[in-house]
């Protein structure tokens, strides 16, 4: 009886270690509120890196962006807090692949989303592709008007990205 009592008390522990680990989330695409834009940035997957996961200095380039609390190096497990347009979002990023993925989840008050971005380097720069899913309750009483807002949020974001990864192109990274 306690072989199988430790079996699975193991199995839990392996299970929620491999959740918290997760590298590759996709977004749901079942859920209320769906959005993916692309753009090409004239830089380098790596100039275009290394200005995204800044995540403390995002509401330097990104006007949206009001404030961004995070203790700890980015890495899969990091949490960090910021606030978009008034509202507060957790964040815990699930997915960090160097110069080509990042991914975040995020939650506030009736709502919580998944959210990536992915990096293709391509003959004229590189294209940046932004996807996310969001549902909750608050979500899908507004499911029509947040598909709006996400989708323009969603063309800032990657504006704002390319006008600062343009930005003094002669530094390297």
């Amino acid at each position: 009886m306690r072989q199988i009592s430790l079996i699975i008390s193991l199995t839990v522990l392996t299970l929620g270690s491999k959740a918290q680990h997760q590298t590759n989330m996709k977004i749901n695409p079942d859920a209320p509120v769906v959005q993916t834009k692309s753009i090409t940035i004239n830089a380098t997957p790596e100039k275009i890196w290394h200005v995204l996961s800044d995540v403390k200095n995002w509401s330097q380039w990104n006007e949206k962006i009001d404030k961004v609390q995070i203790e700890e190096k980015l890495i899969v497990g990091t949490e960090f807090i910021w606030k978009s347009g008034g509202t507060k979002i957790k964040s815990k990023v699930h997915t960090l692949n160097i110069n080509k993925t990042l991914g975040w989840t995020g939650k506030t008050v009736g709502a919580q989303a998944i959210h990536n971005w992915h990096f293709t380097e391509t003959e004229n720069g590189t294209k940046i592709t932004v996807e996310e899913s969001m549902e909750g309750w608050l979500i899908g009483l507004m499911k029509k008007k947040m598909n709006t807002i996400l989708e323009k949020d969603m063309a800032a974001w990657l504006e704002q990205l390319k006008l600062e990864s343009e930005r003094n192109m002669l530094v390297e990274f």
